[in-house]
């Protein structure tokens, strides 16, 4: 049983080293041995800079080989990896490095323009990794050591919270943690030798470390690996390179959707797909019915995190549902919805934040006690700060973000729920509802909505299409169209930013 990440790797460069694992846009493969051969090189030369175990390796990449055998490599010598998305801006990549306090910092250039423009501007020199660039060597950086002791203590990785809410944050995840998590994923879809997955989720995320990359590894599943997601590039893939394992944000499916709706294309050829997943945001009705209508099989939902190294719950293969549910409780995983202010566990069908522990939970943020301490509550459950609730049978279903709940009229309105009715206005590709507060202490509901290709706003007939749907203290006061919502590198969208606008003086 594998025990540290490169692991995975060890046992296909031994039994399979010649099969192909990842397949690039220029058509090139490379191999389990060739991979294999990357990360001697990046080992090689992580050693050669005096690495230390504990010290952090942070990478800003968007996805390519090289990205990956940094990981493996980091696993080899006892580094943390800590990706950062090349997109992110240089104030945000800045702060991911104040935090991570790393010994070096690659760039993925040669995949990422973004990462160039970065390596360029913090003076990096040529890396012996091929198209890559290095910082020089932190002297001052310190070595950590694994928070909790034993094998199952080892820390792998650090993942940065998204940045949206505050200064960043680090969550440290175990070799355990992200292995555990592969093969619970890998299961769930039952991922063998001759899949192949599209993968274009960032590895900088958990979604593209742990369900992409380190399920694939284990399974021996093979990667059409691409720096990041376009949709005519998807199409292809999916028509001519054998795709069976498609997974994204709910953003990568709306924009999926938009490209088919003006390419005037019902059915996208998939002869091989026979697996659509989404996660790492709420999922809502409309959005699921039209892409199985576009793909004609089921589309997969789930609830994870970062803090949890992947996902906790996940819907079943074989056991179709006609709702947004997140699906089931995934083996070693905990659950519980209570009540926020108290922690009192609620029972079936009331809604409270999601509690949550087991074996992928993190051993806590890095260098941060502060934040570690708010998070947690006794007996090791961690506070998601997400709401939900849970089924008579155990299925989840997420209503939203504690700190995104609106009061109106002393009655709680969840975003998701209205987002949901607006959602399904035929105009809407997709909406984000926000609080505004107003001078009597009471919140105003301000929608923004992203219309359809050639659609205009129409408020009046909009909030028309409401009324049979909301209560009236849950209708939008306001109605924004905006050509697109806006978004973090990871599809999730800026909350933050609305409010801000929401909040602005009418010129």
């Amino acid at each position: 049983m594998p025990t540290r990440l490169h692991h995975a790797l060890d046992r296909w460069l031994a039994d399979a080293p010649l099969r192909p694992f990842i397949h690039l846009p220029d058509g090139r493969s490379l191999s389990f041995a060739e991979l294999g051969a990357l990360t001697d090189v990046a080992e090689a030369e992580l050693r050669a800079l005096d690495v230390r175990p504990g010290d952090r390796v942070m990478v800003v990449a968007e996805n390519c080989p090289e990205h990956a055998a940094l990981i493996l490599a980091c696993s080899r010598v006892g580094a943390w990896s800590c990706g950062v998305n090349a997109r992110m801006a240089p104030a945000e990549v800045e702060g991911f490095d104040a935090t991570a306090d790393a010994r070096v910092v690659y760039f993925t250039s040669q995949a990422s323009d973004s990462a160039g423009a970065h390596a360029a501007r913090m003076g990096a020199m040529p890396s012996a990794l091929p198209g890559l660039h290095r910082s020089a060597v932190r002297a001052a950086a310190r070595p950590e050591p694994d928070p909790t002791p034993g094998e199952r203590g080892a820390v792998a990785a650090l993942i940065f919270t998204s940045g949206t809410t505050g200064r960043p944050k680090a969550v440290m995840l175990t070799h355990d943690a992200l292995l555990h998590f592969a093969r619970v994923s890998g299961a769930s879809r039952q991922l063998g030798p001759e899949d192949r997955s599209y993968a274009f989720v960032p590895m900088t995320h958990i979604f593209g470390l742990g369900t992409v990359l380190i399920s694939s590894l284990l399974a021996g599943a093979q990667l059409v690996m691409r720096p990041q997601f376009e949709p005519q590039d998807l199409l292809h893939a999916l028509a001519h390179e054998g795709v069976s394992q498609l997974q994204g944000p709910p953003a990568l499916f709306s924009r999926l959707l938009a490209h088919l709706e003006h390419a005037g294309i019902a059915r996208p050829a998939a002869p091989q797909l026979r697996y659509l997943y989404t996660g790492a945001g709420p999922l809502d009705l409309a959005l699921k019915r039209r892409v199985e209508a576009a793909f004609g099989q089921v589309l997969h939902h789930g609830y994870g995190l970062s803090e949890y190294a992947g996902s906790v719950h996940i819907t079943r293969l074989g056991e179709p549902r006609d709702d947004t549910s997140a699906g089931y409780r995934v083996a070693e995983a905990e659950l519980q919805v209570v009540e926020p202010a108290t922690g009192r566990p609620l029972p079936a069908g009331e809604r409270g934040e999601l509690w949550i522990r087991g074996r992928g939970l993190m051993p806590g943020y890095f260098r941060d006690v502060e934040a570690t301490a708010a998070a947690m509550r006794p007996g090791g459950w961690y506070a998601s700060g997400d709401l939900g609730e849970l089924a008579a049978d155990g299925a989840l279903f997420v209503v939203g973000r504690l700190k995104e709940m609106i009061i109106r009229s002393g009655f709680n309105v969840y975003p998701a729920e209205v987002e949901l009715a607006l959602n399904t206005h035929p105009a809407v590709q997709r909406s984000a509802v926000v609080g505004c507060p107003e001078d009597d202490g009471n919140e105003a509901i301000v929608a923004y909505v992203e219309l359809r290709r050639g659609a205009a706003l129409d408020a009046a007939a909009l909030q028309a299409h409401l009324r049979p749907l909301l209560a009236p203290y849950k209708r939008p006061a306001r109605i924004v169209a905006l050509d697109e919502l806006p978004t973090n590198t990871n599809g999730k969208v800026l909350r933050r930013v609305l409010r801000e606008w929401a909040e602005a003086p009418t010129p």
